[in-house]
């Protein structure tokens, strides 16, 4: 979409990207936003990324570890905890099943 998607679904699905971008191994908060942003979901400001972060830490679904940066300052490294694995798993056949059920009432684009 050229202008970005509608916030509303951003809303329902961004917690859980953000999950399965940190269960791909270690990360760093720009470095979700810069993969986020080029599977196609836009520029995820840190007002939005990092609340979420701090919400799966507090949840336990991942933890944070304070790390050197390059040539900069300290970074907060996540990583995804065991818990997080089997909510991720969990979240992703809910999201699925929930999409699967939306497509079967919206009709598709006409091929030429």
């Amino acid at each position: 979409m050229p202008d970005g998607w509608p916030a509303q679904w951003l809303k329902g699905v961004l917690e859980l990207c953000v999950l399965a971008v940190v269960a791909e191994g270690e990360t760093y908060g720009y470095a979700i936003a810069q993969r986020l942003d080029g599977v196609g979901f836009g520029q995820i400001k840190g007002g939005t990324l990092y609340p979420i972060l701090l919400r799966l830490e507090q949840d336990g679904l991942v933890t944070s570890t304070w790390g050197a940066g390059q040539g900069g300052p300290g970074r907060k490294f996540y990583r995804i905890t065991e818990a997080g694995t089997a909510e991720l798993r969990t979240r992703c056949d809910d999201w699925h099943a929930f999409t699967a059920t939306a497509a079967t009432l919206l009709p598709h684009k006409e091929s030429p």
